[in-house]
């Protein structure tokens, strides 16, 4: 029994050891950029209005469903704070899955992508009130969720580049981002 575990050990050891350092950020960039780069940009032109400077009506909407409303839907009488962070929200779409797709500041990226992500399942659910289906729950036998079961793997990716960074295959290796 030893002799099968010492074989399992060091043939998994040698290929570990050549995957390791490139396999798991390179996989979890080209992941993010097949399955949720354009997801994110979509969303963020959505939130664009007449020129890269005006937001649309529905950015507030998809940002602030309460306070648009309670606003009487009049993006006038909405706060500041409302348009720094209607503008903030939606530049960082495009801004922050440029830099995972480029491999820029990878981890801070990644880091900035959970924020977001974080923000937009809590919006998602206390501000467009989910029903019980997007939301979902873990260890239920149903894999399909919108919120929970998605956005965990969304987090998950996201977590391997935050620790990893961009790999070799990254603008970070070219300028020597660690």
């Amino acid at each position: 029994m030893h002799a099968i575990l010492d074989f399992h050990n060091a043939a998994l050891k040698s290929l570990t050891s050549k995957l390791e350092p490139w396999l798991l950020p390179t996989l979890a960039r080209f992941a993010f950029a097949a399955t949720l780069l354009l997801y994110f940009w979509n969303s963020a032109s959505l939130k664009l209005g007449d020129g890269v400077f005006n937001l649309s009506f529905g950015a507030y909407g998809q940002i602030f469903p309460i306070a648009l409303e309670e606003a009487g839907y009049n993006t006038d009488n909405l706060t500041v704070f409302h348009t720094f962070v209607a503008f903030a929200g939606t530049y960082a779409e495009f801004i922050l899955p440029a830099l995972l797709l480029i491999g820029l500041f990878t981890r801070l990226a990644a880091l900035g992508m959970i924020g977001f992500v974080a923000v937009q399942s809590y919006v998602d659910i206390f501000g467009h009130m989910a029903d019980e289906t997007a939301i979902g729950g873990w260890f239920n036998r149903v894999s399909d969720s919108a919120i929970m079961d998605q956005r965990l793997f969304w987090v998950t990716i996201l977590l391997v580049l935050f620790v990893r960074g961009g790999g070799p295959l990254s603008v970070d290796r070219l300028v020597g981002v660690k």
